[in-house]
């Protein structure tokens, strides 16, 4: 079976444990970057198709990834993630705006 995508690290390890042989090779950063991009689409696209808290958890994964494979730290997301939600609030309020004149 084909697959030609990125997967977590313990993949190949699972794949083993169930008695079979898998084929890998490591990417290059820019492949990488690449490839985690693709991922986070289909993670949204899995999370659009079952709305399960599961897949959400999928795509903070590969949210992460991104912000090392950028060179960020996770710390540094959260502290840029609270600066925008003070400055210009979250979504709980559930605004939808029409227009603006």
């Amino acid at each position: 079976m084909e697959y030609n995508k990125l997967v977590r690290d313990r993949i190949p390890e699972i794949i083993a444990a169930q008695g079979e042989k898998s084929m890998i090779r490591v990417m290059d950063d820019k492949e990488y970057r690449i490839s985690l991009e693709k991922k986070l689409d289909e993670e949204v696209a899995e999370y659009h198709a079952s709305k399960e808290l599961e897949e959400l958890a999928d795509i903070l994964e590969v949210v992460y990834a991104l912000c090392s494979a950028q060179g960020h730290s996770v710390d540094e997301l959260m502290r840029i993630y609270e600066k925008k939600h003070i400055e210009r609030g979250g979504f709980s309020k559930r605004i939808f705006l029409l227009r603006k004149e």
